[in-house]
Parts: structure tokens; C-alpha cells; sequence
């Protein structure tokens, strides 16, 4: 079991830490080259959604990753990490991986000064933390898509087959109950 990290921008080693506190090896992906590493997962982290879509066409990763995810690479994106698998941003034209039957709103609780944090219910986990740092929301979804989160009526976790997208940031919390739960995914995957 190894997890590929999109490490283009953003909080990528946050997530690699969660992964060595399960146990779980990873890798950075920073260049075409990484991609022949053998990966039973990838996370896309949050950050700044713009400038890590313009570094995967710059790099050449967009269309390979994009295929990954397509054929069933279990792949979770948070926050930045859901506006590149997202196949609409209601409040942007741009369009970046795609694969994500959902509809996504950008900065929809307002910029860094609108961050906040709560305890909520995901599905299959039960009560964790949130913490929305300059975060979208989910404004609609494909009628396969499961939601795994609300808050406040707002739906910021799904699952999509082999798809988890997040609004919120798990890496930034104690609790490591997110990233077990796509672990368990990719193991589900690779058995």
C-alpha cells in the first residue's frame, strides 16, 4: 500500500504525516517522472486551486492523472483538491481534472478571515472535527453522487465510486478518522 500526494502547492505534508501516523508510505508527486511509481491512492490537498491546475498542464500531469482517476485510482481532493475534480465551479469557468460529477462554488464562505471550524457528522465515521479555510462548497450533485457531510445545510463531503471530495481540511486536526476512512477505500480497491 503506497498513497501518491500531489505536492505541486499547498498542504501536502500535513497529509503525508497523517499517512505516517497510520502507518501508510507516500510518495510526492511534483513531476511526470513520479507517476511511475506504483500508488493504490492519490490525496489532492488544498491550497490554491489556480495555481496547482496551471502546474498539472504545465507539467503534463493533468490528462494522465485525470485517466488514473477515470480507470479507478481512489483519489481524494480537499478543498483546492475538489474545485480540480470537479466537473462545474458555479462561480468560475475554468475546468481542470473534471472527473467529479459535482457542482462547486468557490471561496463560498468568504476568504481567509471566513475560516471556522466545527464538529459534524460524516458518513460511515460518525462525529470529527471540520476546519474550512477559505473553503467551496458543493452546491449540486449527480444523482450517484453520495454525500458524506453538511453543515449548515451546505454539503462539503462526497463520494463518488472511487472519488472522496472535501471542503474541509482533515490534515489540520488530531483526528486521523478521514484519512483511515480513504485508506480502508484504496485497500477495498487493491483487494
Amino acid at each position: 500500500m503506497k498513497i501518491g500526494v500531489l505536492a505541486l502547492q499547498g498542504a501536502f505534508i500535513e497529509h503525508e504525516k497523517c499517512l505516517a501516523r497510520l502507518g501508510i508510505p507516500s510518495f510526492e508527486i511534483r513531476q511526470l517522472s513520479d507517476l511511475e511509481n506504483e500508488m493504490d491512492g492519490l490525496i489532492i490537498p488544498g491550497g490554491e486551486s489556480t495555481v496547482q491546475g496551471k502546474l498539472l498542464r504545465e507539467l503534463g500531469l493533468l490528462e494522465i492523472l485525470r485517466e488514473k482517476i477515470a480507470s479507478g485510482l481512489p483519489v481524494m481532493g480537499i478543498c483546492a483538491g475538489l474545485i480540480l475534480l470537479a466537473e462545474h465551479l458555479s462561480n468560475d469557468d475554468q475546468q481542470h481534472l473534471a472527473t467529479l460529477p459535482v457542482t462547486v462554488k468557490r471561496n463560498a464562505y468568504g476568504r481567509q478571515l471566513g475560516s471556522f471550524a466545527v464538529q459534524s457528522e460524516f458518513k460511515g465515521i460518525g462525529t470529527i472535527p471540520l476546519t474550512f479555510i477559505r473553503a467551496p462548497y458543493i452546491e449540486k450533485i449527480a444523482e450517484q453522487v453520495e454525500v458524506l457531510a453538511k453543515v449548515e445545510g451546505k454539503i462539503v463531503g462526497v463520494r463518488y465510486g472511487n472519488q472522496i471530495g472535501l471542503a474541509f481540511h482533515p490534515e489540520v486536526t488530531d483526528s486521523l478518522d478521514v484519512h483511515r476512512y480513504f485508506v480502508e477505500m484504496c485497500q477495498q480497491k487493491t483487494s
